[in-house]
Order: structure tokens, then sequence, then C-alpha cells
């Protein structure tokens, strides 16, 4: 890709690349949402997602839920459109900025976004007033295996990742704007290509003995943080 990376989401670039907009991983993206919701005793009535994509995360929370509402923010026409399946009586979708938006809403979620964003703090901070909590999925995409064989530079051609995290920066990163981390784990989902498949003992290995070191040894996993 050569195009600006804040332009590759509006001019089809991205949809090119990936054409289900990641709508596959959704499902075990919500049940890590539900059991996170679950650990920590929520069940918010209101809640919003950020870069919504596809829209199926929404979806596939509705699913479990019988009053809760749902509202999706995403900039992408190609993603928005995506969206307008999956619109429902409880799932609105909206092609702007929730941070040009006088709303608030009891759970925010921000599910693999802000590594595609150039300004990632100031973004960062202008969620934190737009829900009582937060829930932020980040890929843990800094790790000795990805250095080694050049893996950012391919999650930066293939998805877009402009900001690259380790767990402690990730957590840093969210404390320096302004939020209180009140829990998180790590995640690992099951691999779909044939290199993962081949990575997937080991790595499952070390995750049941050490997220942190699966996460700065070989990659794999991600974290999955609730603030406010």
């Amino acid at each position: 890709m050569t195009q600006e990376p804040t332009t590759i989401y509006q001019d089809g670039t991205y949809l090119a690349h990936n054409q289900s907009w990641h709508a596959e991983d959704s499902p075990w993206k919500a049940r890590q949402i539900e059991k996170l919701f679950a650990k920590n005793n929520l069940d918010p009535l209101t809640v919003c997602e950020v870069g919504c994509g596809a829209g199926e995360i929404l979806r596939q929370l509705s699913q479990n839920t019988r009053e809760t509402r749902y509202f999706g923010y995403e900039l992408s026409p190609q993603a928005l459109e995506l969206c307008r399946s999956r619109e429902t009586d409880r799932i609105k979708f909206f092609g702007r900025s929730i941070l040009e938006e006088d709303v608030r809403f009891d759970c925010l979620l921000c599910i693999d976004v802000f590594e595609h964003v150039e300004d990632y703090f100031g973004f960062i901070r202008g969620l934190r007033d737009k829900a009582k909590y937060k829930v932020f999925h980040i890929p843990l995409d800094i790790n000795m295996l990805s250095i080694v064989r050049g893996g950012l530079m391919a999650a930066r051609d293939a998805i877009g990742h402009i900001q690259y995290f380790t767990p402690e920066t990730a957590i840093a990163t969210l404390e320096d704007c302004g939020y209180e981390i009140i829990d998180g784990f790590y995640t690992m989902k099951e691999p779909t290509t044939f290199k993962g498949l081949l990575a997937k003992l080991p790595r499952k290995l070390l995750f049941a003995i050490s997220p942190l070191w699966l996460s700065r040894l070989l990659g794999g996993c991600e974290y999955i943080v609730l603030a406010r």
C-alpha cells in the first residue's frame, strides 16, 4: 500500500485487502467482551462501538441480551454499507465520528482500533467522556518473532496497523490518557492460516504457562482492558 494510512478506509483499499472486514473474528471477540462483562458484573443498557467495522460484534452481543441497545460508529463508507444489513430495532449505525457527538453511553467498545489511528493519544483521550466504562481490545504486535521476521511491516501492509504495542506500552498509553484500569486479561484466538496452525501447539503451551512471555517471544495473543 502506498496510500496515506488515514485514506485507505475511505477509498476502498482496505476493503480490497479485507473483504469481510474481519467479521469472521467477531463471534470470538464478542465472547471476550462478554467474559469481561461477566467477570466484573457489568450489565450495560447502552453500548456503543467506535470503529465498528462490519457491525458483527454488536450483532453477536445483541443475541444474548434483551434490553440493551447498541450503537456503532464507523467512518468508512464501505464498512458502513456492510453494517446496514445488521441494523435492527436495537442496533443502529452512524457514519460519523463519535468525537463530534454530544453523547454518553454506559459502555464504549474500542476493539482493535487505535493501532490504526495516527493521533492515537488524541483519539483515546477524546473517548474518555463518552461512556462510564470503556473496553479496549489491543493487538500486541511487538514480539521477538515479529521483529526477526519483519512482522510489523506485514501488519502494516495487510491490516493497516501503524501503531505497535507490548502489554506494558498498551496499558501505559491508556493511563497516560487519563484512564483508570479496572481489569484486563490476555486473549488468543484459534489460528486460521497454515502458518498459524503450525505454531498453534507451542503458542497454546506457552499461553498456559505465561501469556506475558508468549506476547514477548512468539506473539499471537492480544489484551482486553476494562477502564473508566
